[in-house]
């Protein structure tokens, strides 16, 4: 028996984790996180959608930069269902790796500037796979370019990639397959940033915002519009409340506000924007 795409997604996520893990790290941080939300949006879809969303992340430094991995698993609600006509919500693997060589370390020169401590090159690969009834995405998506990491408590990287992405979706109304479709490659702009500060409590401002280009004709042909995908967490550090070392129980709201997403206009497609406030917690080992 051939195995569920979810769980396969799964499995390579897994695999992927051990690859990050096989690098000599100087540090790391793993942790398990959930959160929820009600107001999801999906592409074609009008309605609200509630998901609750566990997740796991690994991030290391070795001697020449930095790896980070992630993998959410994502349980809709019946509003966004699994199969036409199904009652259960659809599921989904969302897998991200990076790995950033920081090119100062690699060739011994000082490459700060400015409020930049270091220049990277960055390159990594985002996969999922989605069953639900319209579209069962089945994203692959390569990464590649330069990243500034600025001088800030915490992190701040600031990056412009190359993305060369395909998918080969199945639409479950027409039982219809679509050979795998490689998109026109375009930029990202993108961020990351973790940076703690204190006001009388321990907290920390998380998040990451992507600006991604128009990335030609869709597979059916329709055009494509720039993404905006902006995502934000405010954290407290439960730690010391509870005995545990800094850092290990955090609890917090997040937002994410998500225009044209995936590349769907939002002027013609409904459900192609979301702002979708949530609850978050999180648990690093």
């Amino acid at each position: 028996m051939k195995p569920h795409p979810f769980a396969r997604t799964a499995l390579a996520a897994l695999l992927a984790t051990g690859a990050v893990a096989a690098h000599a790290a100087d540090w790391s941080d793993t942790s398990l996180s959930y959160r929820y939300g009600t107001k999801f949006a999906e592409p074609y879809n009008s309605d609200d959608i509630s998901k609750h969303v566990v997740n796991f992340s690994h991030v290391s430094g070795y001697k020449y930069g930095k790896n980070f991995f992630s993998v959410d698993f994502l349980l809709s609600d019946e509003n966004d269902p699994s199969a036409v006509g199904a009652d259960s919500g659809a599921h989904e693997a969302y897998a991200v790796y990076r790995n950033t060589v920081d090119l100062g370390k690699v060739t011994g020169a000082n490459l700060a500037f400015g409020p930049v401590r270091g220049v990277g090159a960055t390159f990594g690969f985002d996969v999922n796979s989605k069953t639900d009834a319209g579209y069962n995405s089945k994203k692959r998506m390569l990464v590649l370019g330069p990243t500034l990491m600025f001088d800030v408590p915490g992190f701040l990287d600031v990056g412009l990639y190359a993305l060369h992405e395909s998918n080969a979706p199945f639409n479950g109304f027409t039982q219809t397959s679509t050979s795998r479709y490689t998109y026109d490659t375009h930029a990202m702009l993108s961020a990351a940033w973790g940076i703690p500060f204190d006001f009388g409590i321990p907290l920390s401002f998380e998040g990451y915002a992507n600006y991604i280009g128009t990335k030609g004709r869709n597979e059916f042909g329709g055009p494509t519009a720039v993404e905006i995908n902006v995502d934000m967490q405010l954290m407290v550090d439960l730690s010391p409340a509870v005995g545990a070392a800094k850092n290990t129980f955090k609890l917090g709201i997040e937002y994410q506000y998500w225009k044209n997403k995936f590349g769907n206009p939002s002027k013609t497609v409904p459900g192609a924007t979301a702002r979708t406030p949530m609850v978050r917690a999180e648990y690093h080992f």
